[in-house]
Formats: C-alpha cells, sequence, structure tokens
C-alpha cells in the first residue's frame, strides 16, 4: 500500500495526529455488536468481527475511527480512513479501502474548489493503488493491473503549469507495482522496462529507499534468468543504499537475497565427495575437486550472508524473517552434511514459525526437520535410535505436508469463491454505476431547470425594482426615501451579481478569502458609480419637480 499526497509530510502530521488520538482516546469505544458483528454506525462496514483483530488492530481502529466521527471537514474523515487502509493488518481493511475510494468518488462528484479537487483526485489515484494491490492480494491480476494503471494516468494528469508531474513519488510507486505484475505474468521485457522508469524516477527525486527497492526487483529478475552477474551487482546496489539510510528490514532483505544466489550456486555445484573411478583421467579428477571447491566456496559465502542477516532480523525482531534465516542457514548446514547444526536451527526456525503462526514457515522447517532425522536414521548403526529418527522424520513430513496443503487449500478455495463471484461482482459494478451517472444526469438537470428558474425570476423582480427607480422622478417622494429606494435596488443588483459570478470566483481564487474579497471589492467598484449616477439624476429631477 502507497501514498501519494505529499506523502512523507502528510503521514507524519498524520502520524501525530494518530498517536495523540490513541493516547487521548484510552477508552475508546468497544464494540456494540450484534450476533457478532460490529455495530455499523460507528464501525462504517459491515461484517466485521471485533473478536477476530489483535489487540494493535483494534487501538488503530477505534482511535481513527474517534478521528473520523469528530472530524468537522471531509479532508480530515479521508485521512482517518487513509490511516487504517495503511496501517491495518487484518484484511477488514479492503473494507475500509472500498469505503474510502466510494468517498473520494462522491466528493469529486460534488464538484469542489479546484484545489481541493487535485487533492481529491491525488487521494483517488493511492485509493486506486491501494485496490490494485488487494487484487493483487487475491490473485487477480488482470484487475490488479486495471486499477494500477489508473492510479498511474491520473498523477501522470496532475501537473504543475510548468509541466512538472504533481507526485513523482507516486508515478515512481505506480511503475513499480505495474512492473512487479508483468513479471509475475513472465513478461519480463515490460517487467524491466517499468522497473528501470521508477527507477529513474526514483532517483530523480532522491528517494533512497525507493532505489533501493528498484534495484533489488530488477536484481531479481537478473536473478531468475540466471544472469547470475547482474543480479548481484543489483543487489549489491541495493545492499549499499539501504546500509547508507540504515534501513535495517532492507539490508537484511538484500543480504537474504546474495545468500540465495550463493546458496544457489552450490545446490547446483557437483556432489562434495565425487566417484572418480580408477580409469579416471588426472583432468577429470582435477575438475571434479574443482567443482567441490567452488560449491563450498559458495555455502561458505550464503552462510555469510544468511548469517548477517539473522543477526539484522534479530535486532529488529522480525520474528517471521529469524524463521526464515534459521531455515536457510540449517540448509546448508543439511548439505555441507553437518547434521547436528543443521538440527538445532531447523527447531529453532519451528519454534519461532509456530509462535507467530505462519503456515509457510512452518512446513519448510518441519520438511527440513524431517530430512535431518531421515539422514541422521540413515547413519546410525543402533536399530533403536534409527526407529526413532524414521518415526521423527515421518513425523516432521507429516507436519510439512499438512501446513504446504492448508496453504494450497486456502488458496484454492479463494480462487473457487472469486471464480463464482467475479461474474456477479463485475455485473453489480456495472448496474451500480450505470444507476450512479443517470441519478447524477437527473440530479443535473434538476438543479439546471431550477437555477434558471430562479435566475429568470430575479431578474425580472430586479428590471420590474429598477423600472420603479426610474419612475421616482414623476411620483411625489422625499428625497430620503428616493435615495433608500436607490440603494436598497443597487444592493439587490450587487448581490445578484455576486451570485452569478460566485463559481466563477471559486475557480480564479482556488477558495482563499481573501482573493475572493478582492473580486467581491472590484464588483462593488463597478456598480458604485452607476449608482452615483442615478442618485445625482433623481436627485436633480426631484429638485425639479
Amino acid at each position: 500500500m502507497n501514498c501519494y499526497i505529499s506523502a512523507v509530510v502528510k503521514r507524519y502530521f498524520i502520524a501525530l495526529s494518530l498517536f495523540w488520538f490513541v493516547t487521548v482516546n484510552s477508552y475508546a469505544q468497544s464494540a456494540s455488536s450484534v450476533g457478532g458483528f460490529a455495530d455499523k454506525s460507528h464501525y462504517l462496514v459491515d461484517s466485521l468481527k471485533l473478536d477476530e483483530l489483535t489487540q494493535s488492530d483494534r487501538n488503530l481502529l477505534d482511535s481513527a475511527l474517534t478521528w473520523y466521527h469528530k472530524a468537522a471537514h471531509d479532508t480530515d474523515k479521508l485521512n482517518a480512513l487513509s490511516i487504517l487502509c495503511e496501517n491495518m493488518m487484518h484484511q477488514s481493511w479492503h473494507k475500509y479501502q472500498f469505503l474510502h475510494y466510494q468517498m473520494i468518488k462522491g466528493l469529486i462528484k460534488a464538484g469542489p474548489p479546484p484545489a481541493l479537487h487535485k487533492k481529491y483526485l491525488l487521494s483517488l489515484a493511492e485509493a486506486l493503488n491501494n485496490i490494485g494491490y488487494i487484487y493483487n492480494d487475491q490473485g487477480d491480476i488482470t484487475k490488479a493491473l486495471e486499477y494500477y494503471h489508473k492510479s498511474l494516468i491520473i498523477l501522470e494528469e496532475t501537473r504543475l503549469p510548468d509541466g512538472q508531474v504533481g507526485s513523482k513519488s507516486g508515478i515512481a510507486t505506480s511503475l513499480n507495482n505495474i512492473g512487479y505484475i508483468y513479471e509475475h505474468q513472465g513478461d519480463i521485457p515490460k517487467a524491466l522496462e517499468y522497473y528501470h522508469n521508477s527507477l529513474k524516477i526514483r532517483e530523480e527525486i532522491g528517494d533512497k529507499k525507493g532505489i533501493a527497492e528498484s534495484l533489488n526487483n530488477i536484481g531479481y529478475i537478473y536473478d531468475d534468468q540466471g544472469d547470475i552477474p547482474k543480479a548481484l551487482e543489483y543487489y549489491h546496489k541495493s545492499l549499499k543504499i539501504v546500509e547508507e539510510i540504515g534501513n535495517k528490514s532492507g539490508i537484511a532483505s538484500s543480504l537474504n537475497n546474495i545468500g540465495v544466489i550463493y546458496y544457489n550456486q552450490g545446490v547446483a555445484s557437483t556432489d562434495l565427495s565425487p566417484d572418480v573411478s580408477d580409469e579416471a583421467s588426472a583432468e577429470s579428477e582435477a575438475k571434479a575437486k574443482g567443482e567441490a571447491s567452488a560449491k563450498l566456496e559458495h555455502f561458505t559465502k550464503a552462510l555469510e550472508y544468511y548469517h548477517k542477516s539473522l543477526i539484522i532480523e534479530e535486532e529488529i525482531g522480525n520474528k517471521s524473517g529469524i524463521a526464515a534465516s534459521l531455515n536457510n542457514i540449517g540448509y546448508i548446514e543439511l548439505e555441507q552434511g553437518k547434521l547436528t547444526n543443521s538440527l538445532n536451527y531447523a527447531m529453532r526456525g519451528l519454534e519461532m514459525a509456530r509462535e507467530i503462526g505462519d503456515p509457510h514457515l512452518i512446513s519448510k522447517n518441519s520438511g527440513l526437520l524431517s530430512k535431518v532425522a531421515k539422514k541422521q536414521g540413515n547413519l546410525t548403526t543402533d536399530p533403536v535410535l534409527r526407529q526413532a529418527r524414521f518415526e521423527e522424520a515421518l513425523e516432521m513430513y507429516e507436519l510439512h505436508i499438512l501446513m504446504r496443503d492448508s496453504i494450497k487449500n486456502e488458496e484454492n478455495q479463494k480462487a473457487t469463491i472469486r471464480q463464482q463471484t467475479k461474474y456477479e461482482f463485475e455485473k453489480a459494478q456495472l448496474v451500480k454505476e450505470q444507476e450512479e451517472k443517470e441519478a447524477a444526469r437527473i440530479v443535473a438537470e434538476e438543479t439546471s431547470r431550477r437555477d434558471n428558474l430562479q435566475y429568470s425570476v430575479i431578474l425580472i423582480a430586479i428590471l420590474v425594482l429598477f423600472g420603479g427607480v426610474l419612475a421616482l422622478g414623476f411620483i411625489n417622494v422625499s428625497e430620503r426615501m428616493a435615495e433608500g429606494i436607490t440603494f436598497f435596488s443597487f444592493l439587490i443588483l450587487f448581490e445578484f451579481l455576486l451570485v452569478l459570478a460566485d463559481p466563477y470566483i471559486d475557480k480564479w481564487s482556488g477558495g482563499a478569502p481573501g482573493i475572493k474579497l478582492l473580486f467581491n471589492a472590484g464588483i462593488a467598484a463597478l456598480i458604485f458609480p452607476a449608482h452615483a449616477f442615478f442618485e445625482s439624476r433623481l436627485k436633480g429631477r426631484l429638485a425639479k419637480k
């Protein structure tokens, strides 16, 4: 999920505001639920189960919604929802993102002043990007790409008068996201094109964190394509930048990626103990030894980077990263025949994976433990110990398969549900959009008819009023009464001109009160000479009368 509206400054002030609400509103509303679901009047969305949320998400949700309900302006309401969308970990943030999206569309449709219109467009780009992320997470790549492109179009069209892009950071993020989609569709040339375009913008604006991300993504493509020198080049460039800015999670990720390359190179080599027959030539033996040496060197390098990554993951308390690094190290120890070391790392990894409840990491570490136990069973001559190791291997293998299948079943279930509901969802969305367009058209026509009728009535009334002013010289009234009638007539004319000019003044002034006041003063200055002329002529006519 990514933000576009003056991203750093906006998030800084929003974060401060949210922190204030968390502190002040520690008594925040608890769930008023019916049948297990939270009260929609406060929580805004349907079917929200608070007991499924972590305490952190509960605190975030209650504080942000307290801010939302107390907000006097729509911009503050949008910011409160944006905070939920950007920071809530539970999938319920999807509901708030679609609510955020619909709210922005409604505000834009209402025709705000230019300055607010631009802000709403940038918020819309942010929402579209996040919805693209949701569809990508659900496996609907086509929809994800559609929303990423919509976000990119809005950001590229939001330009300043000198031609500069209004939100280069947002554009770079959209380009990066689109590149990610093309990469996973297998369209490598397009993926590289978008990644490089994203990198170019991030270099222009000095976004070091973004530059490191782009370099890492490009490195991953070269890695996947088997161009190891290029992959290492980009991984090391990314590592250098994250080290400069002190981004520890980025450092751990880059170290891990480099470690994976060396591990794969080691696995791709021949066995450490090649079977060389008596008839094998000295050249073949030398080649086998060279390959074994290369394999050892690759594993040593991989271990070096995996251990560095592990140290950082432990420093920042990233438990999933710790479990993954322990598993990576354990596999290399297994490859090198260090079964005790491999066993220790795998057990630590499994314990950490179980602690955080990650089925993927449980599957990986239990799979490693199964391999270690099986190898230990094959190496021992003690039948009792051998049987115990094989039973342990079977137990861990069953856990590995159970976790692996649970992941696949969940993915398949999600895919089936998406397939079943896709047509109905898209059809409902189309009907809803058509109904909204028709309703908006009817409202616009009714408003236009009403305004035209009222303008006509007001204009006729003003003409009648000025007709009465012109007749004052022929009607015997006091001079003070004539001045009052004349002043009132010009006051009504002034107010009518303000009503007519107000939409244009709003557009030109951007809603700034000082500039609007200057425009109003200008209209008054234009009317004043006419008022003085009428008044002097009227006094002359009354004097003669």
